[in-house]
């Protein structure tokens, strides 16, 4: 039998299907909630803007940009660059953990996730990567030339993971560019 919560299927034999619904169902799921379902909503309406498409390419067009920075920078991409909104960077090549990197550059108000690395040595609450995204730049109206800044940014930081006063420096940086691009000023895909 099949069962089907709103994400995910679980496979099972008949005679625990019941059972299994009893635990699922309101436990972990549940009815179709408002919010979620006006969030959906919001994110179709954006998609069917002209402006999307363009904002689309942009999020990626600063991924490229971005990771080429970091490549310059001497940082290794687990997958050599990138072709959508993200990359994995490979930090314990250059003698961190992923967790230092983001205490490190969270310090520097610069946001990203450890990540665990194909093969990581490490474990996953400590990782040997970190992953970076662009869409929430590109919402904010960056474009590659911040990409470069953002990236040299991150390298001053990663060079120097336990040193306040280059996060400081950094920190300062990154709030003179957010101040240019507000979070709630002009956004790419023609929304109000």
């Amino acid at each position: 039998t099949l069962r089907g919560p709103r994400s995910g299927l679980i496979m099972c034999r008949e005679a625990l299907a019941k059972d299994l619904d009893r635990t699922v169902f309101p436990g972990t799921q549940g009815g179709p909630l408002v919010h979620v379902v006006a969030a959906k909503a919001v994110c179709l309406q954006e998609a069917l803007r002209p402006g999307f498409i363009e904002y689309q390419r942009q999020i990626v067009a600063n991924a490229k940009a971005l990771a080429g920075i970091l490549i310059q920078e001497g940082f290794r991409l687990v997958s050599g660059g990138t072709d959508n909104h993200l990359m994995l960077v490979d930090v314990f090549s250059a003698g961190l953990t992923g967790q230092v990197a983001e205490k490190s550059l969270e310090d520097a108000h610069i946001t990203v996730n450890k990540n665990a690395i194909p093969f990581d040595k490490n474990p996953p609450l400590i990782a040997s990567g970190i992953r970076v995204g662009t869409p929430a730049v590109t919402t904010r109206g960056m474009a590659e030339t911040e990409m470069e800044t953002i990236g040299r940014l991150m390298a001053r930081v990663l060079r120097s993971p336990m040193d306040p006063q280059v996060h400081g420096q950094v920190r300062q940086e990154v709030l003179a560019l957010t101040t240019k691009f507000p979070l709630y000023g002009r956004r790419l895909t023609g929304a109000a």
